[in-house]
């Protein structure tokens, strides 16, 4: 009956390491995809930041265009062109008030 056991063993000790095998491979594969992630997250982060600094940008460049567009008087943009008009005439006036002092 002893050889019996000890053959049970070992068989059972033989399922044991190969069940122990596939897991350590399955944690080795599951450790790269984790860093393959991890580095496309932070390729995705680089991504986004210079995007929105692009928009940041373009949003700076339109205001600008839009304020140029205004001062030129385009018929689109009369009331803001008066109102733009108006704000520098009162900053214009409030250096000379400065000035006097």
């Amino acid at each position: 009956m002893k050889i019996d056991s000890m053959g049970e063993t070992t068989e059972i000790i033989s399922t044991l390491e190969q069940r122990v095998l596939k897991l350590v491979l399955k944690l080795t594969d599951l450790e790269k995809k984790a860093a393959d992630l991890k580095q496309n997250l932070i390729s995705s982060e680089a991504l986004l930041d210079f995007k929105n600094s692009e928009i940041a940008s373009l949003t700076l460049k339109y205001n600008a265009l839009k304020t140029a567009n205004s001062l030129l008087g385009s018929e689109d943009n009369k009331r803001d062109t008066k109102l733009k008009i108006n704000s520098l005439i009162r900053e214009i006036d409030y250096c000379i008030a400065q000035l006097s002092d």
